[in-house]
């Protein structure tokens, strides 16, 4: 037999040698492994629990919820048919459609089939994938979701939280980090809770100015519409309007329009109504009195020591007038005079201490500071302070206004505005509560009560007639401002800017009030279209807030009432009997049940219903309720 030459003694001791040297490597790696202690498990990230943000009596407007992202492995399923049969119904889709979307698709690893599924709509498909043996094919990913139980109710000041779990704008987006509070290594709990918000805003009151405001852009055919009603000696913003607005809980689908933030981000020139502020800094400087007289004859004219002749046009000839008089009449001939009587540095010092050209530092992201111009600037000209004095020639924001007219109604001394009324753990346990911050003292108290007595005025004889409660004294300020024209520059012929400043009750006042309507049709003059919603909102507020009216009957009571505990309503698969439920028995229903539509007429108790109790419930079934 002869042996193989490749066998020869060197080589085969060569291949022994490393043979038996790959085996002690891989014996001393082994042995590494299995003596070196485990790494600690890693741990799970915690589950991280949005806070809510409510209104100042505890209504829900943003609350947390789950969606979930439903989508399958297309290799691993045998009967794609009878699978598309199964749950095609419960998905609300085609299943021939379904069934496409499986065979057509490039990864057999995955295919994404419906996107942001309710809690309710994953728990009735996932019992029916259960059922059928589909587990192993399908799969859920939880996304956490936000449902605006009010849809677009103060939508600008609320926000809107993007799928990242990250607030995009508003309140959702400026109050991230107390809503979802920031991770921390040593956290060892399974759940990490945010915490819930109170706004200042009432959400009934909102309910009701949202029907005044809508019902006045539908007369007027106006393009949009401000609000903001604010308590005078807290600061608080009970009220917030920037219409038109967006339906939280389709906000993708909303137009640019509808996502704007007005009293914030609008700045524009405000025209009459700025003539409070102005007279305000005349008298309280000293430049004018009470008495003081200026001569109306229609046109107000100088000329300077440059040759430059300044041309301001009034109304009318109003003849002597005093400052009491231009208010009521806003008479552009004597503010302009009053101008020429107060040094400039010191009457730019005033609409600074105003809040004017600044932000308001309320809790709003990408606040709007306005412009005042100065000496410094290039187009500040001899005419400047006279049309500023007229509210022409500067820019300002309906925040400003009210921060502004917040200064007269607290006898010249700024409250800061808010809309955080307070702020509470998941237990309910206060960590802040809002206090009123004072600030110096801008005028005399005695400017700041003459300046409402002429406001009053002009509510009982002035400009502002139409605002007059009778049974409460209110004072007003209306104006009328042409807006600019964006595209061939100057002032249009036809878009204009109406609004209106109210304070009541004049004696103790308790609410600044603003209004503003932009490019009505037809009639603009702010006295006959703002001053009339004024008074419509001032009643609503006055009534809403229990303030005592004139000549109000008084009814007598012991203070002794009998309250019946309700029992919770709970959905069944059919429709509840809603039909004597109070509006605060509706709200947990409603925040707890996104994928239907609710409807809400009115306030009170539930009068009627649509439709009937027991009716069977449908996916995206509207439920209308009527409350009286």
């Amino acid at each position: 037999m002869q042996t193989n030459r490749f066998l020869k003694e060197k080589r085969t001791l060569a291949i022994l040698g490393i043979s038996i040297f790959l085996m002690a490597i891989i014996f001393i790696r082994f042995a590494v492994l299995a003596f070196t202690p485990l790494p600690p498990a890693r741990k799970a990230s915690p589950r991280i629990e949005r806070g809510s943000i409510v209104d100042r009596s505890g209504k829900p407007l943003a609350v947390s919820t789950n969606f979930y992202d439903f989508g399958v492995t297309p290799s691993m399923i045998e009967d794609v048919e009878g699978f598309a049969e199964t749950v095609a119904q419960e998905l609300r889709m085609n299943p021939i459609v379904l069934q496409n979307m499986i065979n057509s698709s490039q990864n057999p690893n995955y295919v994404s089939i419906k996107k942001k599924l309710s809690e309710q709509e994953h728990d009735r498909l996932s019992a029916l994938i259960d059922e059928n043996g589909f587990n192993k094919f399908c799969r859920f990913d939880r996304i956490p979701g936000r449902v605006y139980p009010l849809n677009d109710l103060a939508s600008q000041l609320i926000g809107y939280m993007g799928i990242d779990g990250k607030g995009l704008s508003g309140m959702e987006y400026q109050l991230q980090d107390i809503l979802v509070p920031e991770i921390h290594a040593e956290d060892e709990s399974p759940s990490i809770y945010g915490k819930n918000v109170y706004l200042t805003i009432d959400s009934d009151l909102q309910l009701k100015m949202e029907e005044i405001a809508k019902a006045s852009m539908e007369q007027t055919q106006a393009e949009n519409f401000m609000l903001i009603a604010m308590d005078v000696k807290s600061g608080e913003i009970l009220s917030y309007l920037s219409l038109p607005e967006a339906n939280l809980n389709s906000y993708s689908q909303a137009k640019p329009e509808q996502m704007i933030d007005r009293p914030a981000n609008s700045a524009y020139e405000p025209g009459s109504v700025f003539k409070i502020f102005t007279a305000a800094a005349y008298l309280d400087s000293g430049a004018i009195n009470e008495n003081t007289l200026f001569l109306c004859d229609g046109l107000y004219t100088r000329t300077t020591n440059l040759n430059e002749t300044i041309r301001i046009n009034c109304l009318d000839r109003h003849g002597y007038i005093s400052v009491r008089g231009a208010l009521e009449l806003s008479c552009n001939d004597a503010f302009a005079q009053m101008s020429d009587l107060l040094p400039t540095d010191l009457f730019l010092t005033y609409i600074d201490k105003f809040g004017f050209g600044k932000k308001t530092k309320v809790e709003l992201p990408a606040e709007r500071i306005g412009y005042v111009k100065t000496t410094k600037d290039k187009s500040w000209s001899a005419r400047t302070k006279a049309t500023m004095s007229i509210g022409q020639e500067l820019t300002v924001t309906a925040l400003q206004m009210v921060q502004a007219a917040g200064i007269i109604a607290n006898d010249g001394i700024p409250v800061k505005m808010t809309f955080i009324k307070r702020i509470k753990d998941k237990d309910g346990k206060i960590e802040y509560e809002h206090t009123p911050e004072y600030g110096s003292r801008v005028l005399k108290q005695t400017t700041a009560q003459y300046i409402l007595s002429c406001m009053e005025t002009t509510a009982e004889k002035g400009t502002g007639v139409r605002a007059a409660l009778g049974d409460i004294s209110i004072g007003v300020k209306t104006g009328t401002a042409q807006m600019a024209d964006p595209i061939h520059g100057g002032y249009s012929e036809t878009d204009f800017l109406s609004n209106c400043l109210a304070v009541f009750p004049v004696e103790k006042p308790q609410i600044v009030l603003y209004i503003v309507i932009q490019k009505a049709k037809g009639e603009t003059y702010a006295g006959r279209i703002v001053a009339p919603v004024i008074r419509e909102a001032a009643d609503e507020i006055i009534d809403h807030l229990g303030m005592s009216r004139e000549g109000a009957p008084v009814v007598g009571h012991s203070g002794r009432i009998s309250i019946q505990s309700n029992v919770p309503i709970t959905l069944n698969g059919a429709v509840p009997d809603f039909i004597g439920r109070p509006k605060r028995d509706l709200i947990p229903v409603i925040s707890s049940h996104p994928e239907l539509n609710f409807v809400i007429n009115g306030e009170g108790w539930v009068k009627s219903q649509k439709p009937a109790p027991g009716s069977p419930i449908m996916e995206n079934m509207t439920i209308e309720l009527n409350l009286e």
